[in-house]
């Protein structure tokens, strides 16, 4: 039986942890940021404002406390992209070696560029310096000290392993028990194996893989055209359309990832087109939502106003994402578009005019 803390109490979050009780074998732990959204949950024996109509079994813990982390064996992150850094500051200090942890955020980090699982270790990092500096080290004069077991084992990126999660993947059909295959990504492959038998059950089938950056990117950029997906929705153009940018899509985001040095084959998988067509056709994708409300032409803070706590990623990775794309120097033309419909307040229908007057390229 392993010990399994889930960091997020969104409704990803809380489908995870779901999907894990049900499977049997673990104990469970569904962590909040904030001992009110905690306690709200325990009350009601079910998370009403992000994953409503899903009663929590009363042997799924739920808590505020970090030391749910530190008990844990297998850390699941399903913390926004925004927050994930301020929570893993919180958190660092109480991991400790030996745990493995497993980013199921869909992002990338605005400003550093930093994919989630490279965020995530550069907290660890800078747990361990703290912890292990000299100042942390010497006994105050005033106060009696006792030797600490964490520090022989302070946190450094190479302590454990830290992988990726990401498919095609609605947290309701996921907490219905819908069946859903998704990969899982760890540079050690026997990690990838074993979570690979810690997670998959009747519902959840799991392909492992090596490739975390590829994996990581499939993920986070999608979201970007996902949004597209939805503006071109919005403005009334058909099937077509989506096509055409589901296509280039998946050729933009492979060309941003193999160029941060994933595997282009990894881009053809569950975590690459799997996910992004999903998004992009899907009802239930918040991005594809909020792209078809700016496509019928209302005003981003509307929108993201009326998702009521919910996140859609593709809005804060937009901008991430082109970041990283000049820092490479690749070509990323639909997520430039969206970043000038997001961000400067650009008519949906002159972004599709200028996509569609570019200068004539070869497929390939």
């Amino acid at each position: 039986m392993s010990r399994i803390a889930v960091l997020g109490s969104g409704a990803w979050g809380t489908a995870i942890a779901l999907s894990l009780y049900r499977r049997g074998g673990h104990q469970i732990a569904l962590w909040a940021h904030s001992p009110e959204l905690a306690q709200q949950i325990i009350d009601a024996r079910e998370n009403t404002q992000f994953l409503p109509g899903f009663p929590l079994p009363s042997g799924l813990m739920v808590t505020a406390n970090c030391d749910a982390a530190a008990d844990a064996e297998i850390v699941v992150s399903v913390i926004p992209s925004e927050f994930l850094r301020s929570v893993f500051a919180r958190i660092g200090p109480h991991l400790h070696a030996g745990q493995i942890v497993l980013s199921a955020t869909k992002g990338v980090e605005d400003h550093t560029f930093l994919r989630m699982t490279e965020v995530i270790a550069d907290c660890l990092a800078a747990a361990s310096t703290q912890a292990t500096s000299p100042s942390s080290l010497v006994p105050s004069p005033s106060v009696p000290q006792s030797p600490s077991p964490s520090v022989p084992q302070s946190l450094s990126p190479s302590s454990f392993p830290i992988g990726a999660l990401s498919g095609p993947s609605f947290a309701l059909e996921v907490a219905q028990g819908q069946p859903t295959a998704l990969t899982v990504a760890y540079r050690e492959r026997s990690v990838a194996a074993r979570m690979q038998r810690e997670f998959s059950s009747e519902t959840i089938r799991l392909y492992t893989s090596t490739d975390v950056i590829g994996v990581e990117l499939g993920g986070a950029l999608k979201n970007v055209i996902a949004i597209a997906a939805g503006i071109s929705a919005g403005v009334g153009l058909g099937n077509n359309s989506t096509a055409a940018l589901i296509t280039r899509g998946i050729a933009e985001i492979t060309r941003l990832a193999v160029a941060c040095g994933a595997r282009r084959e990894t881009l053809a998988g569950l975590s690459g087109v799997g996910d992004l067509v999903l998004t992009c056709t899907g009802s239930l994708s918040r991005n594809r939502s909020v792209g078809q409300a700016l496509g019928q032409g209302r005003k981003l803070p509307q929108i993201l106003e009326s998702l009521g706590g919910k996140v859609a990623e593709g809005v804060l990775t937009t901008r991430a994402a082109l970041g990283l794309a000049r820092k490479h120097g690749v070509e990323m033309p639909i997520t430039e578009q969206m970043e000038l419909i997001l961000n400067e307040g650009k008519d949906p229908r002159e972004a599709i005019r200028a996509l569609m007057l570019r200068p004539g390229k070869d497929e390939h």
